[in-house]
Formats: C-alpha cells, sequence, structure tokens
C-alpha cells in the first residue's frame, strides 16, 4: 500500500509543516479579530443611533409588584443608591462616556463643555471650588466630579439642582445633531428624559421634570392639569404666567409654602390678562383682582353661555377659593406671629390652579 504523500510530507519536513500550521493559525487569528471588530462597530453604530436604553420589567420588579413591595406615596426628602446610579448611567449614555470625554478628535469638546457648564454653574452658586465630596486639590474630570456628586451629595435639594441641570442639558444640547452627531440626537434624548422620570416614579421620588424639577403629589393631577397647563403655558403670549408658575412649583419644592400661593395665584392672574390682551378686552391691569378677572372673562363668553349653571361651580371656587386664599394667607403681611401654611393646602391651590389655566386657555382657543 502506497503511503499517503501528505502525511509523507508531513512526517518527513516537520518544518515545513510548523511553519504552514503557524501560518494558518496566525490567518485564523487575524479573520477572528477582524471579525470581533467588525461586531463591535456593528453593535457601537446601532447602540450610538438607537433610542436610550428602554425599561425592563424584571423579574425582580414583578415579584415585588406581586408582594405590593414597590412604592405607592412619593417621598422627598431622600434619594435612593440605586436612583443615583441610574441617573449617572442616563447621564453618561446621553451626554457622554469617559471614552466621548477623552476622545481628542470629533465633538469630545461639546462633551467637555456640556460636563464644564453643569459643574460650573453648580460650584458658583453653592460657592464651593469643587462640588463635594472632592476636594479642592482633587485633580479629575467634569464628568467624574459630576458624577461623584450625584453619587455621594448628602443634601437632596443640591442633588436634585444637579439632576435639573443634567435634565436641561439633556433637553437642549444633547438632543442637538451637531452634539455627538447622532441620527436619533433628539430621540435618544427625549427618551432620556422619559426614563428619568419614570425612575423618579419606580423609586417613589416625587418629582418630575418638565422644564424644571416639578414636585408631583398626585399622578392623576399631574397628568391631567400640571403636565397640560405646563404645555400651554409654553405657547406665545404666555410667557409671564409660565415664569410665574414654574416659580410656584419651585417654592413648593423647597417647602416656601406662601410663596407658592402667591406665584401661582399670579400665574391664574396672568393667564386671564394675556387671555384679555390676546383678545383686545378692556381690563385695569394695575386695579384689578382675580375676582374682577374672572367676570371679565364670563362677561366676553369665555365660559359658554349655556354652560354657565355647570360652570357656577368653577366660578365660586376661583372667586372664593383661590383668591381669597392668596389674600388671607400668602398676598398680605403676616403681622406680628408667623404664619404656618400647611401643605395639604398649598397642594390644593396649586392643583386648583392648575386646572383652571388648562380650562381658560382650552376656553380661549375654542372661541371663534
Amino acid at each position: 500500500m502506497e503511503p499517503n504523500p501528505n502525511i509523507s510530507r508531513t512526517v518527513l519536513s516537520p518544518h515545513r509543516d510548523r511553519k504552514s500550521l503557524g501560518n494558518a493559525l496566525r490567518n485564523t487569528k487575524k479573520r477572528l479579530i477582524n471579525s470581533v471588530w467588525a461586531g463591535y462597530y456593528k453593535l457601537k453604530s446601532e447602540v450610538e443611533t438607537s433610542p436610550a436604553m428602554p425599561v425592563f420589567e424584571t423579574f425582580a420588579k414583578r415579584i415585588r409588584k406581586s408582594r405590593g413591595e414597590l412604592p405607592d406615596v412619593y417621598t422627598y426628602d431622600s434619594i435612593p443608591e440605586p436612583l443615583r446610579i441610574q441617573i449617572v448611567q442616563i447621564m453618561t449614555e446621553v451626554l457622554g462616556d469617559g471614552d466621548a470625554y477623552r476622545n481628542n478628535l470629533g465633538n469630545s469638546y461639546r462633551v467637555k463643555n456640556a460636563y464644564r457648564g453643569i459643574v460650573e454653574v453648580l460650584r458658583r452658586e453653592r460657592g464651593v471650588f469643587r462640588l463635594p465630596p472632592s476636594s479642592n486639590t482633587s485633580h479629575i474630570s467634569y464628568l467624574e466630579e459630576l458624577a461623584r456628586n450625584v453619587l455621594h451629595e448628602k443634601d437632596v435639594e443640591e442633588l436634585l439642582s444637579a439632576i435639573e441641570l443634567i435634565c436641561r442639558v439633556i433637553e437642549n444640547e444633547a438632543s442637538q445633531f451637531e452634539y455627538r452627531k447622532q441620527r436619533n440626537s433628539k430621540e435618544n434624548s427625549k427618551n432620556a428624559i422619559e426614563e428619568i422620570n419614570h425612575r423618579f416614579k419606580e423609586h417613589g421620588i416625587g418629582y418630575e421634570y418638565s422644564g424644571e424639577l416639578i414636585r408631583v403629589d398626585s399622578e392623576l393631577v399631574h397628568a391631567e392639569a400640571v403636565k397640560p397647563a405646563l404645555q400651554l403655558l409654553a405657547g406665545k403670549g404666555y410667557e409671564g404666567a409660565q415664569q410665574e408658575f414654574l416659580s410656584g412649583y419651585e417654592h413648593y419644592r423647597k417647602q416656601k409654602y406662601s410663596e407658592a400661593l402667591a406665584d401661582s395665584l399670579k400665574a391664574l392672574e396672568s393667564t386671564l390678562k394675556s387671555i384679555f390682551d390676546k383678545r383686545g378686552w378692556t381690563y385695569d391691569a394695575d386695579r384689578d383682582a382675580c375676582v374682577k378677572l374672572i367676570q371679565i372673562a364670563l362677561d366676553h363668553g369665555l365660559i359658554p353661555l349655556f354652560w354657565q349653571t355647570h360652570f357656577s361651580a368653577l366660578r365660586t371656587t376661583l372667586e372664593a377659593g383661590v383668591p381669597t386664599a392668596r389674600n388671607r394667607m400668602g398676598g398680605h403681611g403676616q403681622g406680628a406671629a408667623p404664619r404656618t401654611v400647611p401643605p395639604h393646602l398649598v397642594a390644593y391651590t396649586l392643583h386648583m390652579a392648575a386646572s383652571a389655566i388648562v380650562f381658560l386657555v382650552k376656553s380661549e382657543e375654542a372661541l371663534p
């Protein structure tokens, strides 16, 4: 039987065989590396141009929900560590991670400037050279300084200030294509804000970002009154009312209840005045109080005549409820003894004002 020539060559030429085997292994290694890098760049491209990471209903969440362990009452004075970590994860995913920050090519300067802007505003407002827990001698990037602050800040109000600024930069800067040249920049930023709001709700933290961080007391009222009011006041001609409305909720978040009461009701008056200006209806801008403004609105059919009886309760509420609350508790001096405004009364008035604003603006839009 003739020997196999291939076997003969292998046995008789071990040097040549080792060389061939080495070449084959190197070629295989090269193909594998190229395949891995191709997969990496494909995945990287998909991640960079896809919406923000969705919220998953994990097994643990389902079990906790079935046991009734998920929070159903909002809290305001503590931010749990998992939520802090999630905020940092969302922040670095959308604004840019360490690689994007350190990259000397492309749009890394935009990433650095975004983090630098947030950090320098927070430093200046707090009067510090470094955000805690970093020391003045720390040589760290703006990204790391901000991330450390979000993870370890003990003052909840200061932490919320940082989160609010992060959300604003995500909404206004990262949403632009020029920020990191991503095709879905606007969608990614929108999804990131939605996820942050979802994470707040998931952890039972009573805040939501909508241009500013707004305190949420009732999910139903917030969804049906507060958010629609913010959206409507973002329209042209309502700038003053929008500013006062947001100021009222900012005071409420900081537990400055008298100021919250006054500003929210100023927003109601400003809304009425804006509608009158838009329609050319006569009123005394300096002297007409809320009750008079409401009467003018009724006289001009802002509330349709055939719904007059139906909305008599609303008129009574606006005249006797909202304005009186301000006149008695928020709009005048408190006298010698400090006066305490109950937070539940402030929440009620804020929500009432929001509902009234939505109704009035929608009614004006429906007029011929």
